[in-house]
């Protein structure tokens, strides 16, 4: 059993944080920091997302397109194609002339817009020729207006006092029906449904749109029977309940990390943040519970704003901090082209591809995340503490003795001058960017300009 001092720090932490902090992870009502989750893939430890917008991927917006770029996808170093909603998207209600991604018309369809079912095996056959592993997004918490099941399955949706379908509470969302799954047979369809997209398309798994949506119990049973068919699934929730990873998900969103560095970035927040939320991990979650960490995703470009807007000077920063830390890191298409855009949610608004310096420096990241096993989801993290702690977050991961990366970042558009003590610093290292071997003494001084890093791997 885990001694009781994180959880006595966690508990302050918490009362500590900011009221947006507090209210990015779901509320203690159970503890599951002494329970474990469950194990993941093998190949899902050090994996690199890359989330295809098919729409706005190219100025056609199909399949076929995001083909015939798989060799500069394969180049910047990704391992898991994540392709948003593939299906036919609702007519009625439709929000802007082409809808959102979101409101399935037919789940077992592929949206004409972006090709057809040949289109998407010959994408997925050439992904897998390369390498990649592709996971498919699935919304199984609500439908399509015009879905079919409303007519043949009336009864699959919440209804009002006039038995008319409603749709989800609480959200501008308009264009879609909410599902009940308090009817058993909401969700066996959804897993013969998600068990067909796995036997006659050979997908690797699945993102999980509010996957809070359905209960717990319901998605252990049905991603049960899809482990029958396939046990390397890799399942991602768009979620961060406390339950999902015990049987049921394989990660889930690290929302709580996301939104600190938007806080840090805009003055909000400093470093020290940072642990607060960590450790507010370690309390609610099951040990080695895993989440997809990023700095922008298809909602924060399109709703909250892009990197630039939101992170500043510190968008490289963060984007280390992301491939570096606990975790799996996503990239965004568009991100390592310097997407400097919100894309349009409703209507075409292709990414405009252009050189960038962005784009060798993910390279950098997604080599190191996948050859280091510093960097596996299942390595240890040591924090190293600094003079200027506030500023500066510096950490250690890997085993003492074994493959180590030492991360340091200056989190504050202005410069530091500090110095970290610890043994686990000293001897020679590799810089990630440069290259050069950087020897270290076990207190050592360090000058960072504002928003600078270090990545340094043994």
């Amino acid at each position: 059993m885990k001694p009781l001092l994180p959880l006595t720090f966690a508990l302050v932490a918490s009362l500590s944080a900011p009221a947006a902090l507090q209210a990015q992870v779901p509320t203690p009502d159970r503890l599951y920091w002494h329970t474990e989750a469950r194990e993941t893939p093998e190949w899902a430890q050090t994996q690199v997302i890359y989330e295809v917008n098919v729409r706005q991927y190219s100025q056609e917006g199909t399949f076929a397109a995001v083909e015939r770029d798989l060799d500069r996808i394969e180049d910047l170093g990704v391992t898991t194609l994540w392709l948003m909603p593939i299906h036919p998207i609702g007519e009625v209600e439709r929000k802007g002339p082409l809808g959102s991604y979101y409101s399935v018309q037919d789940y077992y369809g592929v949206n004409p817009e972006f090709g057809d079912k040949e289109d998407l095996h010959s994408l997925i056959d050439a992904a897998h020729q390369r390498g990649f592993k592709v996971i498919l997004d699935w919304v199984a918490n609500h439908s399509a207006w015009d879905n079919a099941l409303i007519e043949q399955h009336p009864d699959f949706y919440f209804q009002n006092d006039a038995g008319e379908p409603i749709s989800p509470p609480g959200w501008d969302w308009t264009d879609v029906v909410q599902f009940d799954f308090e009817n058993p047979a909401v969700m066996e369809y959804m897993t013969d449904a998600m068990r067909y997209w796995v036997k006659d398309f050979a997908v690797d798994g699945f993102r999980c749109d509010y996957a809070k949506g359905a209960p717990t119990e319901q998605w252990e049973r049905t991603l049960a029977e899809l482990r029958e068919v396939e046990p390397d699934l890799f399942i991602l929730a768009e979620g961060a309940e406390q339950d999902h990873q015990l049987q049921a998900f394989d990660a889930g969103y690290g929302w709580d990390l996301m939104h600190t560095f938007n806080e840090i970035a805009q003055g909000e927040a400093d470093a020290k943040q940072i642990d607060a939320v960590l450790t507010r991990r370690e309390l609610m979650y099951p040990q080695g519970a895993r989440f997809m960490l990023m700095t922008s995703n298809h909602d924060e470009n399109s709703w909250a704003g892009t990197v630039f807007e939101r992170l500043g000077g510190g968008v490289q920063t963060f984007a280390v901090l992301s491939f570096t830390m606990d975790g799996i890191p996503l990239i965004y298409n568009g991100q390592e082209a310097g997407l400097d855009k919100r894309l349009e949610f409703f209507e075409r608004d292709p990414i405009e591809w252009k050189s960038s310096p962005l784009t060798p420096f993910y390279r950098t990241l997604t080599e190191l995340k996948r050859t280091s096993p510093a960097l596996g989801t299942e390595a240890p993290t040591t924090r190293i503490p600094s003079t200027a702690d506030e500023q500066v977050y510096s950490f250690i991961r890997g085993e003492a003795g074994g493959p180590e990366v030492l991360v340091i970042a200056n989190l504050k558009a202005r410069d530091v001058l500090f110095f970290l003590g610890s043994e686990r610093i000293a001897g020679a290292w590799t810089d990630a960017f440069s290259g050069q071997t950087v020897e270290l003494d076990d207190s050592q001084s360090f000058e960072l300009r504002s928003w600078d890093y270090k990545v340094l791997y043994r």
